[in-house]
C-alpha cells in the first residue's frame, strides 16, 4: 500500500513540473500560467497560434504553437512575440 502512494505521488510530482516546462506544455488551456519562458525567437513561418496565458498568471506570457508541434512560452515584453499575436488577432477579424 505505501509502494501505492508513493508511485501516484511521484506521477503526480512529474505532472506538475512537466507543465512548467516553456516546450513541453501539453494542451495548453487559457488558465495555464509560463513558469520560464524562451528567450530566442521563433520565425513566423513556424506559428500556427498564440494564445495569452490567463490574467491570474503571476508572469504575463505568450503560448506559441509550433507547425512541429511544439507549445513554447514566450514573455508578453519580447517585441516579435506581440506582433505575431497581434498580427493573429487581425487575421481573425
Amino acid at each position: 500500500m505505501k509502494a501505492l502512494i508513493n508511485t501516484v505521488g511521484l506521477l503526480l510530482l512529474l505532472t506538475v513540473y512537466c507543465t512548467a516546462m516553456p516546450q513541453a506544455l501539453n494542451e495548453m488551456t487559457p488558465g495555464s500560467c509560463c513558469f520560464q519562458f524562451y528567450t530566442g525567437r521563433v520565425p513566423q513561418l513556424q506559428i500556427i497560434s498564440v494564445i495569452k496565458t490567463h490574467s491570474s498568471c503571476q508572469e504575463k506570457g505568450f503560448v506559441i504553437s509550433t507547425a512541429r508541434g511544439n507549445e513554447i512560452c514566450v514573455s508578453q515584453n519580447v517585441n516579435w512575440a506581440q506582433r505575431a499575436f497581434n498580427q493573429q488577432q487581425f487575421s481573425s477579424k
